[in-house]
């Protein structure tokens, strides 16, 4: 999947980038369907140790998904946004196929109807 990452007002290191991807590569396996999406890193000026904000906006068919998540490192805000997002892909597969069951059980339905 591909992934921008941007950092804002700093320069993130390559490990930053290669570990932010690899976590969001993991998503693949609850939905494959994932087009791409946008990372934005952020250090707000606030007194709390926690400091470091990371975003994500990820594009699916007919839906995007966003997660931000605050923490004392890079790695661990990336860490509960991703898992923030696996629980939206969850939440978002159940609701589809929600839809697709009832769309089959009403088609099932109309053609009781015409026989």
């Amino acid at each position: 999947m591909n992934i921008i990452v941007q950092s804002i007002r700093f320069d993130a290191d390559k490990k930053l980038i290669q570990f932010i991807q690899k976590r969001v590569n993991k998503l693949d396996q609850f939905f494959d369907q994932i087009i791409d999406g946008e990372c934005y890193l952020k250090v707000e000026n606030v007194e709390d140790e926690a400091n470091k904000v990371t975003e994500f906006k990820l594009n699916i068919p007919g839906n995007q998904l966003f997660a931000k998540a605050q923490a004392k490192s890079f790695e661990e805000a990336t860490d509960l946004a991703v898992e923030s997002l696996r629980r939206q892909i969850n939440k978002h597969k159940t609701k589809t196929r929600a839809k697709a069951s009832n769309h089959k059980e009403l088609l099932s339905q109309t053609d009781e109807y015409v026989a």
